[in-house]
């Protein structure tokens, strides 16, 4: 709870002046009594119309006063909590995107969305009714028993009875309610969290037709959201009337003292009235004051849960004065360089060495005892079965995540050494999942490169085959993509986010199964395109089609997290088993005119080689 005090930086004035002036609100409301019983002893009793007018002026008086300090004291909060808010909720956010794949995997999507929304509202809401009544309801509580005293100690004995009755009463729901409260917004969340994943896919569930089943799930976590609340709405329920029996009761006690106390001439009418009226004060503080506890309690758990984010460390640490791009090289000299390297006489410019990585939670590997090398300007084709660790592999590379074992080099320089950043410029991803922003074709395709000019942009486009997409839609650069590019088909946004990759001018280039939406031909075009102007850059492509790697420098073909075959198109074809069933299953016309003794059951390969082929040609 502590770190939130450093979100007050800038609002400590308001922090103090917010209950300052409630304070000054709620002397104005403690003196309303004392007024009224002037009003009755000292003007209606004595016929008196001029105290009457004068006490009815102060009354207005204290009733201005009152509003005005309320409202200043309302404007502060709001000021201060709203200030709070925002700033926790910049810095939750910038903390997310800091924070590597890893502790995204292990906190989720849902989880931080609602951190960064539901839970921060909440947040923002306890400090508004922290900083407006924490110190006003006790102030006047214990305000209202003291000037009853000043008016008669023997009727204040029966406030000094009561208070502790009540806050027993109050504290007692309070004890019962608030873990209640807590279960309640544990189960919010999942509705939240359920809500969330059928909207997004609604499209899905409508058609497998499982609107049905989707509703009656829905049905369910609310319904037990709902008895959860009702089960603590009823407990809550009854601290009003026993409050009020407990205050009545006092109030009968409190008239029957003051009215024998009246007789004998020890205590006058106006008095009572305004004992009665303090009574009455500290039922509704206290009411007041326990709906507060439940409101702060129910914010302490959000910043609880909130601060958890903030305790997630990113897993992938920069050094601070590490390397960035244009590092000599020779200042590693430890370097390693793969025998074909040694032949050629150049450099690597990507580099795995005996590389393992598993996922958190896991304990199997992902992937294990990868080693390869990339020259710069080489094209490079993974291909393997559904989760043979293809993409793990290249998340690997701009060090979305860490390597477990070995180590991982780009253009000589250990990726742990580059300086925050410096990795990230340098390489130019299409993942899996094409996703674009709401806002215009321009703006999406600025992202990595926001000095970028028309020209460029084109070029880019050009080279990805999706002029077409472009000049076809009314405001070319500036038509508007709506939100998850919902306005274009999933080709259109497959070549856009490509073209936005290559704005960047990257000097690492992974197309990480980004053309699955293109026709064969488009495919051909983008590769041909890529690799004529793009010369310097080295290209990384994923794919579950040979057609898409087949002429690439060289293939690394994966299965079950390892490499298995690593050679050009025709090496594979002729030595790798796995290679040549990817291929025949996709191209099985040219599997008779190969020799028996190439071909391999699949019973002795395995199902995880096979993939689904979107397009075969005819």
């Amino acid at each position: 709870m502590r770190y939130l005090f450093k979100y007050f930086k800038g609002y400590k004035l308001e922090a103090v002046l917010a209950p300052l002036f409630k304070m000054l609100e709620a002397i104005m409301e403690l003196l309303v009594p004392i007024v009224v019983a002037s009003v009755i002893n000292n003007g209606i009793i004595k016929h008196d119309t001029h105290v009457i007018i004068v006490d009815f002026c102060i009354l207005i008086g204290l009733a201005i006063a009152g509003l005005l300090f309320s409202f200043t004291a309302q404007w502060f909060s709001a000021k201060a909590s709203v200030g709070c808010a925002t700033r926790l909720r910049k810095s939750l956010f910038d903390h997310i995107l800091g924070l590597s794949y890893n502790e995204i995997d292990k906190l989720g999507g849902d989880t931080l969305i609602t951190r960064i929304t539901s839970d921060v509202n909440q947040v923002q809401n306890g400090i508004n009714m922290t900083l407006r009544l924490l110190l006003r309801s006790p102030f006047v509580v214990f305000g209202s028993m003291i000037m009853a005293f000043t008016i008669d100690v023997r009727s204040a004995v029966i406030f000094a009875a009561v208070i502790p009755l009540l806050i027993v009463v109050v504290g007692g729901i309070m004890k019962i309610t608030i873990p209640m409260y807590h279960r309640s917004q544990e189960h919010l969340d999942g509705v939240l969290s359920s809500t969330r994943e059928q909207l997004t896919g609604v499209r899905v569930i409508r058609a497998f037709h499982n609107e049905d089943r989707e509703v009656e799930d829905f049905k369910q976590k609310n319904n037990l959201l709902t008895r959860i609340n009702e089960r603590v709405g009823r407990i809550s329920a009854l601290m009003n009337p026993m409050s009020y029996v407990i205050i009545n009761i006092a109030a009968i006690i409190l008239i029957y003292v003051g009215a024998l106390r009246v007789e004998s001439g020890l205590l006058r009418q106006g008095d009572v009235v305004a004992l009665y009226n303090y009574m009455a004060q500290i039922v509704i503080e206290l009411i007041k004051f326990a709906s507060l506890i439940v409101t702060i309690n129910r914010s302490m758990a959000c910043a609880k849960r909130i601060g958890k984010v903030f305790e997630e460390k990113s897993s992938v640490e920069y050094p601070e004065d590490g390397s960035g791009k244009g590092t000599d090289i020779s200042d590693y000299p430890d370097k390693a360089v793969t025998t074909d390297t040694q032949d050629s006489g150049e450099e690597n410019y990507i580099e795995f060495e005996n590389v393992s990585f598993s996922y958190i939670g896991q304990k199997e590997h992902a992937i294990s005892d990868i080693t390869f090398a990339a020259k710069k300007g080489e094209t490079i084709g993974i291909i393997g079965g559904t989760g043979s660790g293809k993409s793990t592999l290249v998340n690997l590379i701009p060090r979305f995540y860490d390597a477990a074992e070995g180590r991982i080099l780009v253009d000589g320089v250990d990726v742990k050494e580059y300086k925050k950043g410096g990795l990230t410029e340098m390489v130019g991803i299409v993942p899996q999942k094409t996703v674009l922003f709401q806002g215009t074709i321009r703006d999406n395709l600025k992202l990595g490169n926001e000095s970028a000019t028309d020209e460029e942009l084109w070029d880019a486009i050009k080279i990805a085959q999706a002029e077409d997409v472009v000049t076809e839609k009314s405001g070319g650069l500036d038509y508007h993509i709506e939100q998850k590019g919902r306005n274009l088909s999933g080709g259109q946004k497959q070549r856009l986010t490509i073209a936005r990759a290559l704005v960047k001018k990257p000097e690492i280039l992974i197309l990480d199964d980004s053309s699955s939406a293109l026709d064969m031909i488009t495919d051909l075009a983008l590769r041909t395109a890529i690799k004529s102007k793009c010369t310097d850059t080295t290209v990384i492509i994923v794919s579950q089609r040979t057609s898409s790697i087949r002429f690439a420098d060289r293939i690394l073909v994966m299965d079950d997290g390892m490499i298995v075959g690593n050679g050009t198109h025709d090496e594979l074809l002729a030595d790798c088993k796995i290679y040549q069933e990817i291929y025949y299953s996709q191209f099985p016309e040219e599997k008779d005119s190969t020799s028996a003794n190439t071909e391999t059951p699949i019973s002795e390969i395995g199902v995880s080689a096979l993939t689904g082929a979107e397009e075969v040609p005819v």
